[in-house]
């Protein structure tokens, strides 16, 4: 029946037209294509090329002068240090867990695997403010563990262990949710020839799954670590906002110009708005690499 009305339909559309025309089922009108466009356009006009133009706009409003030693003040060092360090400790955990995860769930069956992947996406449903606020109740003073920390003289609320913690609360799901539908359509056809040519799971990991997934853990890795950089709610609620010492550039940021230093807090928040566009240039490149290989791959061509 649905072919019936499907011959039906094309027909009825084919009597419409004149002899000898051909019409693209798939294609629109040039006004609608440029309509699309023009809102497209505008809409990133109005909300991000203009806001990221006025950021730079009014970082450098007063001169360069101003705007280098608001990036060498003391305190901003240290915020890009932390940002910088926390990144680098929450990242590496995260991609190790991502392919752990992703191995574990495209590649093997077992009781509570829906209930993992459940607990992956909490980070995505839950607010970071909540999440931050569940590691106050965890190791705060008047938390379940405080008093053993305290008694241990062991500090993680308002301290660089606890930024880490709640950075790598949040940006966990990135690199596991980007391998697990990757590794899951790749399927395990590989990497059981492999264990049966005699490999071992070193080798099968290293020689056939890492090749297989090495673009889409690049992008993850990307991801998370755009987002670790640029964190705010949860390590607000963790950090304690103790300039010099646990303050973040996003922190940082945001007494900077609750201080009224807006010059200053600007050049920081272009500091950072710089990271994120080589960021995007980085994930950029990745996608047009693998896109690129992808297509070697589909035409026979080495890649």
């Amino acid at each position: 029946m649905a072919g019936t009305a499907a011959s039906s339909l094309a027909g009825r559309l084919n009597a419409r037209q004149p002899a000898g025309t051909f019409h693209d089922a798939t294609g629109e009108a040039p006004w609608v294509r440029r309509a699309l466009i023009a809102v497209a356009v505008l809409f990133l006009a109005l909300f991000l090329f203009v806001p990221l133009a006025s950021v730079f706009y009014e970082a450098l409003r007063k001169g360069v002068q101003t705007y280098w030693e608001a990036l060498v003040e003391p305190d901003a060092l240290s915020a890009i240090q932390l940002t910088l360090t926390v990144a680098a400790i929450a990242v590496p955990l995260n991609l190790v867990f991502g392919v752990a995860a992703a191995w574990a769930i495209a590649k093997f069956e077992f009781r509570g695997k829906s209930l993992l992947v459940t607990l992956i996406d909490l980070p995505f449903s839950v607010s970071p403010v909540i999440s931050g606020l569940i590691y106050v109740l965890l190791f705060g003073a008047q938390g379940w563990l405080g008093p053993w920390l305290e008694a241990h003289d062991i500090k993680i609320m308002f301290a660089v262990p606890g930024i880490v913690l709640a950075t790598i609360f949040v940006t966990f799901p990135f690199v596991a949710r980007e391998l697990i539908p990757l590794m899951q359509a790749q399927g395990s056809e590989e990497e059981e020839a492999a264990i049966v040519l005699g490999a071992s799971g070193w080798q099968t990991f290293r020689h056939i799954t890492l090749p297989n997934i090495r673009w889409g853990l690049l992008y993850g890795v990307i991801l998370c670590n755009a987002r670790a950089m640029g964190e705010f709610g949860a390590v607000s609620v963790v950090s304690g906002h103790i300039r010099g010492l646990t303050n973040t550039m996003p922190l940082h940021v945001e007494i900077l110009y609750n201080e009224y230093n807006f010059a200053a807090a600007f050049a920081v928040a272009s500091l950072l708005t710089l990271l994120a566009l080589v960021t995007l240039g980085i994930k950029t490149l990745v996608e047009m690499r693998a896109a690129r290989e992808s297509k070697a791959g589909a035409q026979g061509a080495p890649a």
